[in-house]
């Protein structure tokens, strides 16, 4: 039997592509014109000339790069500046951003885990999330999908007491990011302050999208009774609705000095560029002084799910309950996403394309992702490609 390398990798691409799971970087070009209900630019603001400008304005003030790590010389004003609005933003008591929205999971979870933290996790948490289980050494255990029941208090007693753990972290999605659905965040929040953990909040499909009130787009945990609570840490994104790259774990003050001092993934890794900073920091003052942008992707989103089911669509699976911005499309296999979403972009409509092991529980999708600058004739269009597009690659496939 070979053992070689060389032999492995080709052994893995022929099974890749035996069961439909090859994948490539498919390249924009500039100034194409397609539907574009693929990408996480919910609020428009990726091309927003007011970000472009403040990420010009620092990238000839402070250079193209951050030099080096946080703790050396990474850090400008714009860091700390970019920290307190994201914390103000949310409600939260303080902030720390990271280079990527993956590296903040990964460093929160590292950093509070290990032996005697017992880490509770929704089964459908994004691969950053189970990626930072992996690697806290903590024991995890799994529960249903947006199951509160699965985490009842007197649930995580008996674990707890199972292997004499101190610490509980539970670890949640606050808007899915593959079906678009949300979490029972005050069921949990009850769990974590009856065992005094930690409830560890993704809002990386939330923030500029979720929230109500005065709190329109500051995500779904502002201005209720997580906002600010010492048992709850957020994390986010800022590469989706604020259009620009990086991420940050907001939360307590104490939370904020452990990360500074133990997560790898900040203290080993050169900062944010300071272009990327400004920008999400001229991207938080749209997203305060401009609802109607979140609104109107939430509009649109509805819009999105009446289109699939007057086209027959959703009966291939279950809709989003309409959280947020998110709608998929179950498909009947890898190979069936993957040529409908390239009929889809042959006739200008993009669309996300999602199979294993990029989905939790295994079924291959289409997921829809609406944005603010989306007209309603733009929904339409898309919603007629797309059902030509799958009727085309379902055909003749078992119910």
């Amino acid at each position: 039997m070979s053992r070689s390398m060389t032999r492995w990798l080709e052994q893995q691409a022929h099974v890749r592509e035996r069961r439909g799971l090859v994948r490539g970087p498919v390249a924009r070009r500039a100034g194409e014109r397609v539907i574009d209900l693929a990408s996480n630019d919910y609020l428009g603001l990726a091309r927003d000339p007011r970000l472009a400008e403040a990420a010009a304005e620092a990238a000839r003030t402070w250079g193209a790069g951050s030099t080096a790590s946080r703790l050396v010389a990474g850090t400008t004003e714009l860091h700390l500046a970019l920290e307190t609005g994201l914390a103000e933003t949310t409600g939260m008591e303080a902030g720390l951003v990271y280079s990527s929205g993956y590296l903040a999971n990964i460093g929160v979870v590292t950093a509070l885990g290990g032996p005697g933290t017992l880490i509770l996790a929704d089964e459908h948490c994004h691969a950053s999330l189970v990626d930072g289980c992996r690697l806290s050494r903590s024991r995890v255990v799994t529960f249903a999908h947006r199951s509160a029941d699965d985490v009842s208090a007197a649930d995580v007693a008996r674990l707890l007491a199972e292997r004499g753990e101190p610490r509980a972290l539970i670890a949640v999605e606050s808007i899915y990011s593959v079906g678009g659905d949300a979490a029972p965040l005050e069921r949990l929040l009850a769990v974590a302050e009856e065992h005094d953990a930690m409830l560890l909040v993704d809002e990386a499909h939330s923030l500029g999208v979720a929230g109500t009130g005065t709190f329109r787009g500051r995500g779904a945990v502002a201005g209720t009774r997580l906002a600010g609570s010492p048992h709850v840490i957020v994390t986010a994104t800022l590469s989706k609705a604020l259009g620009s790259q990086g991420g940050a774990v907001l939360g307590p003050a104490l939370v904020r000095e452990h990360l500074v001092n133990r997560s790898r993934s900040f203290i080993f890794d050169t900062a944010l560029a300071p272009a990327s900073a400004a920008a999400a920091l001229a991207a938080l003052g749209i997203v305060r002084d401009e609802p109607w942008r979140a609104e109107r992707v939430r509009a649109n989103a509805g819009l999105i799910a009446a289109g699939l089911i007057a086209t027959g669509l959703a009966g291939l699976g279950p809709l989003s309950a309409g959280a947020g911005a998110v709608q998929s499309l179950a498909m009947p296999s890898a190979e069936a996403a993957a040529a409908a979403a390239r009929a889809a972009a042959d006739a200008g409509v993009r669309v996300g394309c999602f199979r294993p092991p990029s989905v939790p529980d295994g079924v291959s999708r289409l997921r829809l992702t609406a944005h603010a600058a989306l007209t309603p004739e733009d929904i339409d269009e898309a919603c007629s490609v797309l059902k030509a597009a799958v009727d085309r690659e379902t055909e003749g496939t078992p119910a």
